[in-house]
């Protein structure tokens, strides 16, 4: 399939290639997203490690089309949009899978139970934030359904400020209730990487905005 896809982009209009590779980031942020609601929710070490693996798949997957974007942005004169929103949209796609993979490493490497309402309530958020980035991303191809687009983006605000808000939270739990400096210490990594993942969502957005204030 993917060398079908390669195949089909070659008779694409060059423009219109950079939509198609935005499009397969944009799945693949929601299905990292999802990826990662399955991890928190997966009892099991063992089980767990397994859809790391998939993350980490994923996340290779997403680095080339990463690259692949800025190997077309160094090729073509012609593109859909400014050549420096396609690179900080492309960075900063990659950047929420990259974001969303660390912390599920983490979660295994520290040997943390997941079943923590601050780490369940982030990977919800996630899953939400990624789900909404997909759907902004997909309409830029046309920008004709312009409300789909902003209620996205405001949408990914308010996660990213409910992120902040269960952030905060759950350090303040974290250090009423958990005995043990180690736990203290290592929760709190990964509830600053969760967290840093909505930040990343947020700056998405952000391109996105300014792409169609320039060309709606």
């Amino acid at each position: 399939m993917k060398g079908f896809n390669a195949f089909v982009q070659l008779f694409l209009p060059k423009d219109k290639v950079f939509y198609s590779l935005f499009e397969e980031v944009a799945d693949s942020v929601a299905k990292m997203g999802s990826l990662l609601k399955e991890v928190v929710g997966e009892p099991d070490f063992d089980k767990r490690a397994a859809l790391i693996s998939q993350l980490e798949t994923q996340e290779h997957v997403n680095d080339d089309l990463t690259h692949r974007i800025f190997t077309e942005l160094g090729r073509n004169f012609i593109t859909p949009f400014d050549r420096e929103d396609i690179h900080y949209l492309a960075s900063s796609l990659d950047d929420i899978c990259d974001y969303i993979y660390a912390a599920a490493k983490k979660i295994n490497f520290y040997k943390v139970n997941p079943n923590d309402p601050g780490i369940q309530k982030m990977a919800d958020l996630i899953e939400q934030g990624s789900r909404q980035i997909r759907s902004a991303v997909k309409e830029l191809r046309n920008m004709r359904d312009m409300r789909t687009i902003t209620d996205a983006l405001v949408r990914v605000n308010s996660i990213e400020n409910q992120a902040d808000d269960i952030f905060d939270m759950s350090i303040e739990r974290l250090f009423e209730t958990e005995p043990d400096a180690k736990e203290v210490i290592k929760k709190r990594d990964i509830y600053q990487v969760m967290e840093i993942v909505t930040d990343k969502c947020e700056d998405a957005t952000n391109v996105i905005e300014s792409i169609i204030i320039k060309y709606a």
